[in-house]
């Protein structure tokens, strides 16, 4: 009767109000991470899908557009802010302050090369909101298994030293303290899992995100050069007048 009640008391409770000091220190940093870690995934998720539904929304309204006018007067004034209106924004900020060039640095190189420095710095920004909390995540990832293996290590100590200490070491008294110990392993790699998931699940999304990101801002660089842009983002709808067929027609004859 005394056994079963001794296992029934047995968990991570029990180990929590055995221990004090030392043992208490990988607890509350396990804790800590378990918070932190479930704050970015839930706030990451929101932004994620946030980022994704406002990026929609800026390229319909922005290929809808026929001139750059009209995307400034109509399109990045109501659209929310997000990484492909702020690229759009930089890069119109951008080709103005080229016509003054008594401004900074305009002066030092050509048009094109400080529109897309403008448009590269947008990019970078972006890419540093958008990896905000990854380092977190990769952190708890990789160190939180030690420190419930840490925990584990002090736990078993203190429970062997309290056996040689109380002179008994049946096998009843030696298992259930080792095991209880053991569950900081356990705790840790709870925490660790989730951070690890999370953390290879956003980099992908970002690395996806980014490359479109990337698209983008070669056409808008096409646009404020040239005046024309073809992107992989916006349906390409191909005609070939008939003039073109007859003069293909006549090469090959």
């Amino acid at each position: 009767m005394e056994t079963q009640q001794e296992v029934t008391q047995m968990g991570l409770a029990h180990v929590l109000t055995q221990t004090s000091g030392m043992g208490l220190i990988p607890a509350v940093l396990l804790l800590l991470m378990s918070v932190a870690t479930w704050y970015w995934i839930v706030l990451k998720v929101y932004q994620s899908w946030k980022l994704r539904r406002n990026t929609k929304a800026f390229l319909a309204a922005f290929w809808s557009c026929r001139n750059l006018k009209q995307v400034e007067e109509q399109v990045l004034k109501q659209i929310k802010p997000e990484p492909c209106a702020e690229l759009m924004i930089s890069g119109l900020q951008a080709a103005r302050q080229v016509q003054n060039p008594d401004q900074g640095l305009v002066e030092m190189g050509s048009r094109e090369e400080f529109v897309l420095r403008a448009l590269r710095r947008s990019v970078t920004r972006s890419t540093l909101r958008l990896e905000a909390g990854l380092t977190l995540l990769a952190s708890v990832g990789s160190a939180a298994p030690f420190v419930g293996l840490f925990g584990t290590v002090w736990g078993i100590y203190n429970a062997l030293i309290g056996i040689s200490v109380s002179g008994q070491s049946t096998l009843d008294k030696v298992a259930g303290p080792v095991g209880e110990a053991l569950i900081m392993t356990a705790f840790g790699l709870a925490v660790a899992l989730p951070a690890v998931l999370a953390y290879n699940a956003f980099v992908r999304m970002n690395r996806v995100y980014l490359a479109e990101l990337d698209g983008f801002a070669h056409d808008v660089f096409a646009l404020l050069s040239t005046g024309q842009a073809r992107s992989v983002m916006q349906p390409v709808v191909k005609t070939t007048s008939r003039a073109v067929v007859t003069e293909l027609q006549a090469g090959e004859a």
